[in-house]
């Protein structure tokens, strides 16, 4: 299943959110990813109805099966290609911003053989 960048984002940033906190509001989301409360909030019931979350009645956003798993992806790709280009002497900062573009970019097939190459790799 493959859905827009930004999607892949925030469910990512749901998750980072909630190792972090324990617990996530639309507020937290808006803040850790710099949109408005509304537009998040817009965001989060479009994943709702789509089944990506779960939204307690004090407001808490939990991420479904379906949604968790395409954050893990995510995230993985993202830790991935950070940890790999910091390896190679791109300071943190710039490692994250790019990792974020790349994650989004590659094939899954290209993905993997990075992966396997990566865990070989001993600098």
């Amino acid at each position: 299943m493959k859905i827009q960048a930004s999607a892949e984002d925030y469910l990512e940033s749901i998750l980072v959110l909630t190792q972090k906190k324990g617990r996530v509001r639309s507020v937290d989301i808006a803040q850790h990813m710099g949109f408005s409360k509304p537009t998040v909030s817009i965001i989060m019931k479009q994943f709702k109805e789509n089944g990506y979350i779960e939204i307690a009645s004090d407001r808490t956003i939990t991420l479904t099966e379906k949604g968790a798993a395409i954050a893990a992806k995510t995230y993985e790709y993202h830790m991935l290609f950070a940890n790999f280009l910091m390896d190679i002497g791109v300071d943190e900062e710039t490692a994250y911003a790019d990792a974020c573009k790349i994650e989004h970019s590659i094939s899954e097939t290209s993905f993997e053989k990075f992966k396997e190459f990566y865990k070989g790799y001993k600098p």
